[in-house]
């Protein structure tokens, strides 16, 4: 499988769906079975599609990345995508490139979320020169993000193996792309993606220090190694671990996105490392209403068939955190 570590050295070089509605209150009151909540009373799912969830196919040019809007409807009948940088090198600065992305979306009935950012430079580089760099490098993703009408555009936190020089150079950094993004009504988003970035208790204080109001949070499912880049805990050389679920909560309150990673399912549908109803339920406590954001990175199954399987646990989770007991 192509990892997102392997992806990012190249290009920096060159199961039956569970329908809601099929819900309907209970009609025996005597039952001891817990009522269900009327398909009225859940709050609606907001699922959408991040594009690594298909990277495998994107980067054998199975697929077209053109096309992601409209695959994301037509194989999934999911109407939300997430982008990523990496498939778009050549055509960052091309601003009728982006709006033709925008015209595709719109025509295939898709709303265009987020890009996700990385290898632009690090934000938390201790380097003013090179933090100035990277804050510019990011400018691009920003411009395309506002022309695709996306709300935001998640980056890293990365720089200095030093926590107080990281600290400072995040607050620097990630404060000066807050101020030009805010210009152009997007948001900063912060995904825990490894070493000091998968630390909660760091990160939310970097947020509250820089003190800006777009500069927010991408919780992941499973990113939380906190010895290793890119911080997959399937990774083999992750030795020191953050706890998913209290990164989770404490990102959520800054929360712009919840992605829902996955990498393999048991026999019953249900996610065999992450406890879906708990982060689910953390996001429903916490009040999160925005979308909720699939990124299948599992070896054992098609990716086609890893979207499948996260959608159907998804709405199978959701539907059971919001019965009436």
């Amino acid at each position: 499988m192509t990892n997102r570590r392997t992806f990012l050295k190249n290009t920096a070089y060159t199961a039956t769906a569970f329908s809601l509605g099929g819900l309907t209150a209970c009609s025996n009151p005597n039952s001891n079975t817990p009522k269900m909540a009327s398909k009225k009373s859940i709050p609606p799912l907001k699922i959408s599609l991040a594009q690594w969830s298909l990277n495998r196919a994107f980067f054998a040019n199975e697929l077209d990345a053109k096309d992601f809007a409209n695959i994301a409807k037509n194989d999934y009948d999911i109407a939300a995508v997430e982008y990523v940088n990496g498939f778009y090198k050549e055509q960052a600065n091309d601003e009728s490139f982006w709006q033709d992305m925008n015209n595709r979306a719109k025509q295939a009935g898709v709303k265009n979320l987020l890009i996700m950012v990385d290898e632009e430079g690090d934000l938390g580089n201790n380097n003013d020169a090179e933090r100035q760099k990277a804050v510019e490098n990011h400018y691009k993703w920003v411009n395309a993000a506002k022309i695709l009408g996306c709300h935001s555009i998640r980056v890293n936190a990365f720089g200095s193996d030093s926590e107080e020089e990281l600290h400072n150079a995040l607050v620097d950094g990630m404060g000066q792309l807050c101020d030009y993004a805010a210009k152009e009504h997007i948001n900063i988003l912060i995904e825990n993606h490894g070493l000091f970035s998968s630390n909660g208790k760091f990160i939310t204080n970097v947020i509250k220090t820089a003190n800006r109001p777009n500069f927010g949070t991408l919780p992941d499912f499973g990113n939380w190694c906190l010895n290793e880049k890119w911080g997959s805990t399937q990774n083999n050389k992750c030795s020191e671990v953050y706890d998913r679920y209290q990164g989770v909560a404490e990102f959520l309150p800054y929360a712009k996105g919840y992605s829902a990673k996955s990498y393999k399912f048991d026999a019953n549908g249900n996610e065999t490392i992450i406890d879906y109803k708990k982060m689910l339920q953390i996001a429903k406590d916490g009040g999160y209403d925005g979308y909720i954001g699939i990124e299948f990175e599992g070896e054992d199954m098609a990716e086609p068939d890893g979207i499948r399987a996260t959608k159907a646990l998804i709405e199978k989770v959701w539907a059971e955190i919001y019965a009436v007991k």
